[in-house]
């Protein structure tokens, strides 16, 4: 599959803000307030242009038509969680990847909620970038009729579904979940349970589940998932989920946590009650965050290829984009490895 990124002519097909007025029923003037001062607009005319504008995928263009060549110079990028450590890399190689060809990164978080993905993208594709990087496959109708009209290149990190329209650069979560389930059946734990992730809307961690959830049937075991209290801390609802987990009659001998964050509450907590890990129970990340090799006992994670979707990410944008070559005409796979960190947890 040829992973060059075609582009449309400029312009071609864009809806204009008077077809969102005509569809609408309502002056172009009416529908430049709607995004512009919303509060002088009734509330039955706004939702009559909310809907016309998601249905046409409309992008308010908000860059003046002198100053349009400036597209040529910024990337927008969607990440989860920018506060998050474990996108940190991720930003900081695909940033110094465009900022030593010329290009800045404007960068906007949706903690994990489609409906502030889909702001977000709204908003970068009316400042007309070079390109758009999406984290995952997970999107609102909104968003993916909005990259599918897109006439600039649009990238998928942390992620790899190569039937999809646009370019995927990272790994399959699944694969990861059948990799975390193997390893502790291969050190021989038995009652292994996974943690789901407390933030809602992180559906790669439950890409992560469903993959540890058909390894473990594989294995002949019977799969054993706790959800935490939706919004809680992840080092609080790492903690709820090793008390309630700690207390089954035939308590799990070891458990996979969605992330580092959570594992680390769990760890913290089956400590303080006296739990021997791993001779109780093993505990095992995601992320290899900083801190993994900080606790005691050191955390076993699985480690993402951060900074190297960060790096490939803004390679290809800017091969897109004719500013870097592209190295011969072998077809490029972009799906990296993720590697089992081993350390005292397990």
């Amino acid at each position: 599959m040829s992973e060059n990124l075609p582009r449309k002519r400029r312009g071609a097909g864009r809806v204009t803000l008077n077809t969102v007025a005509r569809q609408a029923g309502v002056s172009a003037i009416t529908v430049s307030r709607f995004f512009n001062q919303p509060e002088q607009v009734s509330p039955e005319r706004r939702e009559r242009i909310a809907a016309v504008v998601a249905q046409l995928g409309y992008v308010p263009n908000l860059v003046a038509g002198g100053l349009a060549s400036a597209r040529g110079k910024i990337v927008g990028m969607v990440i989860p969680n920018i506060s998050g450590p474990i996108f940190a890399n991720t930003i900081q190689g695909f940033s110094d990847t465009l900022s030593r060809n010329g290009y800045q990164l404007l960068l906007a978080s949706s903690y994990f909620s489609v409906e502030q993905e889909e702001s977000a993208v709204r908003a970068f594709l009316g400042w007309s970038p070079a390109a758009l990087v999406l984290t995952s496959h997970f999107h609102s109708v909104g968003t993916e009729k909005m990259i599918a009209e897109a006439d600039i290149p649009v990238i998928e990190t942390w992620d790899y579904q190569p039937e999809r329209g646009p370019m995927q650069i990272g790994f399959s979560h699944f694969d990861v979940g059948v990799t975390a389930a193997r390893y502790l059946h291969d050190k021989c734990y038995r009652r292994i349970a996974f943690v789901q992730n407390s933030a809602a809307g992180d559906f790669s961690a439950l890409e992560r589940r469903d993959g540890y959830i058909t390894c473990v049937r594989e294995l002949g075991l019977e799969p054993w998932v706790f959800a935490p209290e939706v919004g809680l801390a992840p080092f609080e609802a790492g903690k709820q989920a090793m008390e309630a987990l700690m207390q089954a009659s035939a308590p799990p001998d070891a458990i996979i946590f969605a992330n580092d964050n959570l594992a680390a509450g769990g760890l913290l907590a089956g400590q303080r009650t006296g739990l021997n890990i791993p001779g109780d129970c093993a505990v095992l990340g995601f992320g290899d965050y900083p801190f993994a090799e900080m606790l005691l006992p050191s955390l076993s994670t699985i480690k993402p290829p951060a900074l190297e979707i960060g790096v490939m990410a803004a390679t290809r944008v800017l091969e897109s984009l004719g500013v870097l070559p592209v190295e011969g005409e072998v077809q490029r796979i972009n799906l990296l490895d993720c590697l089992v960190i081993e350390r005292e947890s397990t």
